[in-house]
């Protein structure tokens, strides 16, 4: 895959754990536990392909009301999850990272987990990994005006650039493309801001078969599109060899801007943001 045309921030709403174990007349938890093949797949083709930034949408703001039973269970496999993976993924070169966590009913052995691992890998310097966890978008925006007013910056001098800035992790870049999985299209509270000029992919495949083809299959939907952030494609001529969508569906920052206007478009951002479930 061309490293020009791979989008450098992917998310992936992981879909359809619940559907896909009562396809299979089994307890939801089976569905939770076999998305941890899906998981650690779609991390090795990510970091393959040279994607430079992977979040996953592991566990909303809105899971807590849940039974309890689920909730007990899921909180055991992610820790589970952590530990057993800690090692390769440092090995890997991965930086991890938790979106979240912030609730207090997050089990003290999982945040400490959570803590450790981002420790240990926060020297790494390839692909990041975020994890969202415990995560809502409207609950980080909330969060960042609370902190510019604490700040306190006069709302006249509040930009876009000034308010990412007091966002979680504000070195994470605009998301380019989002996958969510089992053919469900919502949003779901989910990064709301760095998803603003993302493009989106609803496989049909349930979270727990999606594996690395399927990833590769997103990424190149995601190649074929025009990404044009409001503005217009000029008509071009093609050059030998080059097809129609050759060399669009490139994010911003990355590679040359063929078949991009000239300048931002006119509701494009002026800046690369810098931010830094139905799911299961």
């Amino acid at each position: 895959m061309s490293v020009r045309r791979t989008p450098r921030h992917v998310a992936c709403v992981m879909d359809g754990n619940g559907r896909w174990a009562a396809q299979r007349s089994l307890p939801r938890t089976s569905g939770h536990r076999a998305a941890e093949a899906a998981v650690i797949d779609v991390i090795e083709a990510a970091r393959s392909a040279g994607v430079g930034w992977l979040s996953l949408y592991a566990f909303s703001t809105e899971n807590w009301s849940r039974p309890s039973a689920e909730v007990g269970f899921l909180m055991q496999l992610v820790r589970r999850v952590v530990r057993k993976h800690a090692a390769l993924l440092h090995a890997r070169g991965i930086r991890c990272r938790f979106l979240g966590v912030g609730d207090p009913r997050v089990p003290e052995p999982l945040a400490r987990d959570f803590a450790d691992l981002m420790t240990l890998t926060r020297d790494n310097r390839g692909m990041t990994l975020t994890v969202a966890f415990d995560h809502g978008g409207r609950r980080d925006i909330v969060a960042a005006a609370r902190s510019l007013i604490r700040s306190g910056v006069p709302a006249e001098a509040v930009t876009e650039e000034s308010f990412a800035a007091h966002l979680p992790f504000p070195d994470t870049p605009d998301v380019d493309l989002v996958i969510r999985t089992s053919g469900e299209q919502r949003i779901s509270n989910f990064m709301l801001w760095q998803v603003a000029y993302a493009e989106w992919v609803f496989p049909q495949v349930l979270w727990p078969d999606f594996r690395a083809a399927h990833f590769l299959d997103c990424l190149h939907t995601y190649q074929r599109r025009e990404r044009r952030f409001g503005g217009v494609v000029p008509a071009q001529s093609e050059g030998p060899g080059e097809g129609p969508g050759e060399g669009l569906g490139q994010g911003r920052g990355q590679g040359p801007d063929r078949g991009r206007p000239q300048g931002p478009a006119p509701d494009q951002p002026p800046y690369q943001h810098q931010n830094g479930a139905d799911r299961t």
